[in-house]
């Protein structure tokens, strides 16, 4: 899944970090979303005009926009805020949690994933484990030596209210069923399940209906997003070719385990079809999100590491061309999520973590 748990396996290899530097404070016309103390950018972060951190502690990520970008929702398991893993938060996107917990709106039990916000900002999709379990699921990060994400058979797909109230189940399969976001048309979801015995995109109607597979190729695909008119979508893979590769890839399966260190990215048509693969770059590329005229993909990527990390985030064009790093990090900056408007950045971040193993939230004000 789109997950946290790569950041533990980074931050345990890295034991500092030089600091990033401080900008010029933001125009009084941003104030009151990008003002404070914590504007935190590297010297060659050019897209980068002004930064607010938002949480200050535990692991924080996958923070996606409302619709109308009033608000966000993003999953973490800060145990200062009773988490004993991931579990679903909202926020205002003027806000910060320095001094404060946002309200938890998942069940607070089971393992949670991957929301969106439905249309009507009102409700969200997301995954969890809570029908199986009402505990958190065990969490193995190796697996004979290797690094490894669990694809727990137990998540399935559910749409809520902004009170925490679950209205509906949309997937009810056995099997991984989880990553679930949705196209800004608001008309479909895409996402990644286990039921046709490997991991594959498929997309449904709002309401769980007309589930329709689009990928068919042996490999792990997921992290999907619709481009801005819905027309395309941009997804991470794996694909293994070698015998050994294959067979490696299917014994980890069986235990319900993948390992992600060499992800490309794809692209395809919202039907599956024109499929064709992005990069070609070695190592994990991940996290892609369209960029907001849709002729970009900004990603996150360790095909520049010697040792695993950093992880930063690079821009590409949608036909593979113009490669260009955009954050300058020592450690990890990740999924990267564009307002729908196109005027700010939420993305994951390692930086101004104090040397702990912390990874924030933080929203960048976007200049081009």
């Amino acid at each position: 899944m789109r997950k946290i748990a790569v950041l533990f396996f980074l931050i345990a290899a890295v034991g500092c970090k030089t600091d990033p530097k401080s900008t010029e404070e933001p125009s009084v016309e941003t104030t009151s979303l990008m003002a404070g103390s914590d504007t935190l950018i590297y010297p060659e972060e050019k897209y980068f005009k002004s930064i607010r951190q938002i949480t200050f502690g535990g692991d924080n990520a996958e923070a996606y926009w409302s619709f109308d970008d009033s608000m966000m929702l993003f999953q973490s398991n800060n145990k200062e805020w009773g988490m004993e893993c991931d579990q679903i938060f909202l926020m205002n996107v003027s806000q910060n949690f320095k001094d404060s917990i946002p309200p938890m709106i998942s069940t607070g039990m089971g393992r949670t994933t991957c929301s969106y916000f439905l249309p009507d900002n009102k409700h969200f999709v997301y995954g969890s484990t809570h029908l199986v379990d009402k505990e958190c699921p065990e969490v193995p990060l190796r697996s004979n030596g290797k690094y490894v994400w669990p694809v727990y058979d137990s998540f399935d797909i559910f749409v809520a209210d902004l009170e925490g109230n679950i209205v509906d189940q949309l997937t009810d399969l056995p099997g991984y069923d989880a990553e679930a976001t949705v196209s800004p048309k608001g008309d479909k979801i895409v996402f990644t399940s286990m039921r046709s015995g490997d991991l594959e995109l498929y997309t449904m109607n709002l309401d769980g209906s007309e589930v329709t597979q689009i990928t068919d190729e042996l490999g792990y695909d997921g992290g999907a997003f619709f481009s801005p008119d819905g027309s395309k979508i941009i997804f991470r893979a794996s694909r293994p070719k070698t015998e050994e590769a294959i067979a490696e890839y299917k014994e980890l399966l069986a235990q319900g385990l993948v390992q992600p260190t060499e992800m490309e990215l794809f692209i395809c048509d919202a039907d599956g079809s024109n499929l064709k693969q992005l990069t070609f770059l070695g190592n994990a590329n991940w996290s892609p999100f369209f960029h907001p005229s849709g002729k970009k993909i900004l990603f996150s990527s360790n095909f520049e590491a010697e040792k695993g990390f950093p992880f930063n985030l690079y821009f590409i064009d949608i036909d593979g061309k113009n490669l260009e790093r955009v954050t300058h990090g020592e450690t990890f900056d990740a999924f990267p999520v564009f307002s729908n408007d196109g005027k700010y950045l939420a993305f994951s971040s390692n930086r101004n973590n104090g040397g702990t193993r912390d990874t924030n939230l933080f929203i960048a004000e976007w200049q081009e």
